[in-house]
């Protein structure tokens, strides 16, 4: 079981994530909807394509952009679909 922590808070736990260039990729199901804040945020990776950002808020403090996740990404990371990686500070393990 993989777990990410922030802020003293478990926000994410699957036995099922999928490990892409060292980051776990939790299904969307296995994180914690309520600490999740969308952002504005995007970048472009040139093979998984454009990157959406969430912030975390665990008691009243946030992480600006700690989250990300391909909503369509390109068929070469077609298996990140429906799934959100960490960092900033969140503890994966």
């Amino acid at each position: 079981m993989v777990e990410a922590r922030w802020n003293g808070a478990v926000i994410a736990r699957s036995d099922e994530t999928v490990v892409v260039e060292g980051n776990h990729y939790f299904p969307l199901e296995a994180v914690d909807a309520a600490v999740l804040k969308p952002s504005a945020t995007t970048s472009m990776c040139p093979w998984k394509g454009t990157a959406q950002y969430y912030s975390l808020v665990v008691d009243g403090a946030e992480n600006r952009d700690a989250a990300w996740y391909y909503a369509e990404p390109k068929d070469a990371a077609k298996q990140i679909k429906g799934r959100v990686a960490f960092w900033k500070g969140v503890q994966v393990g």
